[in-house]
């Protein structure tokens, strides 16, 4: 396990013919093909599946029409504009970015992840990269980012430390926040499959961060393709301009009642009871989302054999007072 390093090339065409080309840690080519699953999950995802007129999240249903759901704004056109990207960042509350990173580096990424993993938890006759779900979880797995589950090495290992540390992302950050930045030490892994008991709740960050400066960029990268059947990252629209105050009463319908910081589970009571639709893209790898730390987010659930995998980094003002528990890296029993 842990083998595959370097994807050095990905190449598809009409046919049924999809391959990802890697060289291994001994410096060995390897070829993987992607087979029907993984090329329609991980290939050809589509920007609005006319098959799916319902998701879920936290396993509550939630139409996928027009009245809850619309896209999001693509800024790429911003990027040799910095004072118009400030703009769009304020306005908006995020920007979506496309081919901001190097989509070979984010899918060997992905694949070193997977490849940690027992081999029972990937689908015969499939490649780590192609993070296809057997439905069978390895005996022994430890709860997801604990000590001993591969995310809490993998968010330490030197392939992950030098792909967050790319110059491109702090530029970014930096001209969002206009000074000098720092990336904050807990760095995040997600990862879900389908069947998993839970995703992300609708939340501002902030509310996790609070005892810190709210002057703050997330990065949300997805480690490979990734759509609302994949169980993406949605944003609720202009949700960064509404006050705690309009925000209580959501707050009364959570499967967390002890926990004061998500705002509901209930993605589809949230949207109908502020009259906001979430918003939604396809993800291809080497795309990143920005988001402020007061914009209303969460996650879908994974619909496909397709597993999402994901980061999010947080910047900060370097002079900025920043939140102790972020100073930590991140463990999943961190209890933040």
């Amino acid at each position: 396990m842990g083998e595959l390093a370097v994807v050095t090339s990905a190449s598809s065409d009409s046919s049924t013919n999809f391959e990802v080309n890697y060289i291994n840690r001994v410096g060995v080519q390897h070829c993987a093909r992607l087979d029907p699953t993984a090329r329609g999950g991980y290939d050809k995802l589509r920007q609005t599946p006319v098959a799916v007129t319902q998701l879920t999240s936290n396993g509550l249903s939630i139409p996928f029409d027009g009245a809850r759901f619309t896209l999001l704004r693509d800024s790429t056109p911003l990027l040799s504009d910095p004072d118009a990207l400030r703009r769009r960042f304020h306005d908006d509350g995020y920007l979506h970015l496309r081919g901001a990173l190097d989509p070979d580096e984010v899918r060997a990424l992905r694949a070193d992840y997977f490849s940690r993993f027992d081999p029972i938890y990937l689908k015969t006759g499939t490649e780590p990269v192609h993070g296809v779900f057997s439905g069978q979880l390895p005996s022994g797995l430890p709860p997801h980012g604990w000590p001993g589950h591969p995310a809490h090495s993998f968010v330490r290992s030197a392939a992950f430390t030098r792909f967050i540390e790319n110059p491109t992302l702090l530029r970014l950050a930096e001209t969002l926040l206009g000074a000098s930045a720092v990336l904050l030490p807990r760095h995040i892994v997600r990862h879900f499959h389908r069947g998993s008991s839970s995703a992300t709740r609708a939340h501002v960050d902030f509310d996790y961060l609070d005892e810190g400066s709210d002057q703050l960029v997330t990065m949300w990268i997805p480690l490979g393709d990734c759509s609302v059947e994949t169980g993406g990252i949605i944003y609720l629209e202009g949700s960064h301009r509404l006050s705690r105050e309009e925000l209580a009463p959501l707050r009364k319908v959570t499967d967390r009642p002890d926990d004061p910081r998500p705002i509901s589970h209930d993605l589809s009571w949230v949207s109908t009871r502020l009259g906001l639709r979430w918003m939604h893209i396809v993800s291809r790898a080497g795309d990143i989302t920005l988001h402020n730390s007061h914009l209303i987010h969460a996650s879908l659930d994974v619909t496909g054999e397709v597993m999402r995998l994901s980061t999010d980094l947080r910047f900060a003002r370097r002079d900025d007072n920043i939140d102790y528990r972020w100073t930590i890296p991140w463990s999943g029993n961190d209890g933040n």
